[in-house]
């Protein structure tokens, strides 16, 4: 069983975007986060970010890489966020790309500490994700790592979405 001290973050450069390209391709991934041309452009625009925290997920077991995520300040986003998301909330994506690293809680122990690195470095009051209404494996993921269910809202690049948010503790 993975646990939070299985997998590690290391901040991810333009160096490991081929890497993160090649998985952004595969089906599998893009049924989890969305099309691809949106998902290249939300990387690209994060890695760029000085302010976005982008980290390449580790197996500690394996010393594979074995994922990506990245969390920034929503506010990035522009129109296209929800207008009741608080003001300070950072949007968080992330996924394992190694399939023998799924379903044993490696993406739930790299969500947590994605999160807590947020909370711990900047002053972000919540942070939220928009999993697809019908990406049902993600949207329990994230009510398990304490994620709430605010509504369903439109998603321009991958249909309707759940607005999900945990806030500061």
């Amino acid at each position: 069983m993975i646990t939070p001290h299985s997998v590690r973050l290391r901040p991810a450069s333009h160096g490991d975007w081929p890497l993160i390209r090649r998985w952004l391709g595969r089906a599998d991934i893009e049924a989890w986060w969305g099309p691809r041309a949106s998902t290249e452009a939300e990387v690209l625009i994060a890695l760029d970010s000085p302010s976005a925290i982008c980290r390449m997920i580790e197996s500690t077991a394996t010393r594979e890489t074995i994922g990506y995520g990245h969390a920034i300040d929503a506010a990035t986003w522009g129109a296209e966020l929800p207008e009741d998301l608080a003001p300070g909330t950072w949007d968080i994506d992330l996924f394992i790309a190694a399939e023998a690293h799924r379903g044993n809680g490696a993406g739930a122990a790299a969500l947590g500490l994605l999160c807590d690195e947020v909370f711990e470095t900047t002053l972000a009051v919540a942070v939220a994700v928009f999993p697809s209404i019908a990406n049902e494996r993600a949207v329990r993921a994230y009510e398990k790592a304490g994620f709430l269910w605010k509504r369903v809202c439109a998603n321009p690049h991958g249909g309707h979405a759940w607005f999900m948010t945990a806030e500061r503790l």
